[in-house]
């Protein structure tokens, strides 16, 4: 079956991989993107350019997930065309790098914005044509870094990553009687193929950074990175995060699984979540709400 997919986040890494593996997979899949005639620009032209070359139904859209008008006007042109909108790919995000101290307020409330109002703005875009259908998926990039290890300097991203996790294990009870699906995918550490690192934001209080990096042993910051980076195996290909997602959206409706981990360095979410997510079953079932678990399927 051909779905009309929407990836959050698409200009790069992630976002990126995940619409064009779908898109290959025979789906129409829309790569939205922030600015894409401006600072997304190139990104842009790299993706229809892409689309193109593998004959490929992969279309780039306008889409900034930290304004509401922007993102109305992408789910309305989506469903212009093609009277439906079938998988949400909530993958946008940023991450920072620094002293969590050092970071205001301000910037945390930044953070918080993309990485959750941004999933909640575009949810309230993109829910009322799902529940119109009666059917629908959302798929959720999280983090291993919500039940997994938990290294310093990325506190405001982790942060926000958890709120997303939390938010989107809720969505998950409160759509499944709507027949709309939840699927969670949990990444783990990659140091290649993305571009998080890079793009990372860091610290506006310089004094306070500049504090922390006098006080801490020389060379700290940096041998964090290559421990992270030593967790990560060689063979370790980001690519199959979009695999992964491929996979979910082929999978039956209704039996599609609540939580995919993707994590090669192997940090340990995978045995924490299986237990969060164990005792969140239970309590539903002792609630008397284990319908709740799966997405109402009709017949």
């Amino acid at each position: 079956m051909q779905n009309i997919i929407l990836v959050t986040g698409a200009s790069s890494g992630f976002g990126r991989m995940i619409a064009r593996d779908l898109a290959h997979a025979g789906h129409v899949a829309y790569a939205s993107m922030r600015d894409a005639a401006g600072r997304n620009a190139e990104a842009a032209a790299d993706s229809d350019s892409y689309a193109q070359q593998m004959a490929i139904d992969l279309r780039t859209i306008e889409l900034d997930v930290q304004d509401e008008r922007s993102v109305a006007a992408a789910i309305d042109a989506i469903v212009a065309e093609h009277g439906r909108l079938d998988v949400i790919v909530h993958n946008a995000g940023h991450m920072t790098w620094g002293p969590s101290e050092a970071f205001t307020p301000e910037q945390l409330a930044q953070i918080y914005d993309i990485n959750v109002l941004g999933a909640q703005r575009v949810n309230r875009a993109v829910l009322p044509h799902m529940r119109a259908a009666g059917r629908g998926l959302q798929v959720w990039i999280s983090s291993s870094s919500v039940a997994g290890g938990v290294p310093p300097l990325l506190g405001p991203y982790f942060a926000a990553k958890a709120a997303m996790d939390a938010l989107a294990v809720c969505y998950a009870k409160e759509l499944a009687p709507l027949g709309i699906e939840t699927s969670i995918v949990v990444p783990g550490a990659f140091t290649t193929g993305t571009n998080h690192f890079a793009h990372a934001g860091t610290p506006d209080d310089a004094p306070v950074a500049d504090a922390y990096a006098a006080a801490w042993p020389d060379g700290f910051a940096d041998d964090m990175k290559a421990a992270l980076a030593a967790t990560v195996p060689a063979w370790a290909d980001p690519a199959t995060v979009g695999q992964k997602v491929v996979e979910i959206v082929a999978a039956e409706h209704g039996k599609r699984p609540l939580r995919v981990h993707v994590d090669p360095a192997d940090d340990g979410a995978a045995v924490s979540f299986t237990v969060i997510d164990r005792v969140r079953s239970e309590f539903l079932h002792r609630i008397g709400h284990a319908d709740l678990l799966h997405p109402h399927v009709e017949g």
